[in-house]
């Protein structure tokens, strides 16, 4: 291997490194915090009024939403609506 090429390797990527979010899976408020334009308390109204993916709870301090359902909601925010959830009936 040539220095140049030792060097260029040994560099530090050209921009920062931005956050990715898997297409399946669960995550916390905070791995999904930088792909959601609104705040916690802001997410928790929609959440609460069907606008949002719902949260699923995994103990009492632990929250976590699917991200598939999130992934959903960012493709369209506006014309989002929550499923209803097995076992509840729809409204």
């Amino acid at each position: 291997m040539s220095n140049a090429t030792e060097e260029a390797s040994k560099k530090e990527p050209a921009g920062p490194i931005l956050p990715v979010l898997p297409a399946m899976g669960l995550s916390k408020w905070a791995q999904i915090a930088p792909f959601i334009p609104c705040c916690r308390e802001t997410w928790r109204k929609l959440v609460l009024a069907g606008k949002a993916p719902p949260a699923i709870r995994l103990s009492e301090n632990c929250t976590v939403y699917k991200n598939e359902e999130i992934h959903r909601y960012l493709a369209d925010p506006l014309g989002y609506t929550a499923a209803p959830q097995e076992g509840r009936e729809a409204a």
